[in-house]
């Protein structure tokens, strides 16, 4: 067992997998049909919202639900960890967020100019907040027939999943927070010039056709992905245009993400809050993140007690595959410090 504590890594962790076997095999060298997975499901949660979710592994083992970022449908959790994390013990489900992928689109207005008036910390009206969302979680967990789960957020999702382990403390096991921060605004800053990249990524083009659309997606994810990406582990344009292009085909919702930028935008500051949350957490961050700068890791730690801090050289705001095995060891270390959860 892992003692709470501060832990920097500043090597690149390499994968074992010899590269003539990664096409057939996962980053741990096992074959991918070794681990059971699900379709593309939907969850009813509350009123006309609906979630769309898969699941990885065991239905008897240890639940453990995995909530992505900002616009991020739930391939951005690459199944290749999730069947690492399956191996590891865990019942995996991925989902994706209302306003994103193949879950409920909110039928609310979303103005590019509101997100520009709450950066600049002027009142504007959002069609729902952080709570909500963790509302969303705590019902498709419901709807699984689960009492409690372990939880890991990247980004937005480790703010959802901070807000869940705060509302509802008895359906967390343990915390895992990923690249995300506290609320604070004095902490985990964005670095000022993705703001208008980010903003260009959810304009919607009235001219161009469904494919000239997707063309331009793609060549604004790459961009974008270029500047908030792991200068440890740089992808190449192709392999990040293959994400932006899988993105496009699960469903990209460019209003939804504004709306989630509002609910990013206008959430309170979580730390005193945090200071009472009691289950096993871990906190890891990377030392090269410009989407949501280091302090928001540091200050998430920092007020959670006994949290595991992990601070990655390199690292930005992405999970390169060769770190993988890292991540899928830190959230099994930090699900083991909880007492045994019994289903």
């Amino acid at each position: 067992m892992a003692h709470p504590g501060t832990d920097t890594v500043d090597t690149p962790v390499d994968s074992p997998v010899h590269p003539s076997t990664t096409a057939l095999r996962d980053p741990d060298g096992h074959d991918p049909s070794d681990v059971a997975t699900s379709g593309l499901l939907r969850a009813p949660v509350s009123g006309d919202l609906e979630l769309c979710y898969q699941t990885f592994g065991d239905p008897a083992d240890e639940p453990l639900l995995l909530v992505m970022g900002l616009g991020g449908p739930l391939t951005w959790w690459d199944e290749r960890l999730c069947r690492m994390l399956a191996r590891r013990g865990f019942h995996v489900v991925r989902y994706d967020n209302r306003d994103a992928g193949r879950s409920t689109s909110v039928a609310s207005p979303a103005r590019r100019t509101a997100v520009v008036r709450t950066f600049l910390g002027l009142p504007t009206p959002v069609p729902y907040g952080m709570a909500e969302l963790a509302d969303d979680a705590v019902a498709l967990l419901d709807h699984l027939d689960l009492p409690a789960a372990h939880v890991a957020g990247i980004s937005m999702g480790g703010m959802i999943a901070q807000t869940l382990a705060i509302n509802a403390p008895e359906r967390v096991w343990s915390l895992s927070s990923l690249m995300s921060t506290t609320g604070r605004r004095a902490v985990g800053w964005q670095h000022p010039s993705l703001l208008a990249p980010l903003l260009s990524d959810t304009h919607v083009g009235r001219e161009r056709t469904e494919e000239e659309d997707r063309d331009a997606y793609v060549r604004q994810s790459v961009r974008t992905w270029r500047l908030t990406g792991s200068p440890g582990w740089p992808l190449d344009d192709e392999a990040l245009a293959q994400r932006a292009r899988d993105t496009w085909d699960h469903g990209v919702n460019r209003a939804g993400t504004v709306r989630q930028m509002l609910a990013v935008l206008t959430a309170p500051d979580r730390e005193p809050a945090l200071r009472e949350v009691g289950v096993p957490t871990l906190v890891l961050h990377g030392l090269a993140d410009r989407m949501v700068h280091v302090s928001g890791g540091r200050a998430t730690a920092a007020a959670v007690p006994d949290a595991e801090l992990v601070l990655v050289e390199g690292l930005g705001h992405d999970v390169p595959l060769p770190l993988f095995g890292l991540v899928a060891d830190a959230l099994r270390r930090t699900a083991d410090r909880a007492e045994r959860p019994t289903r």
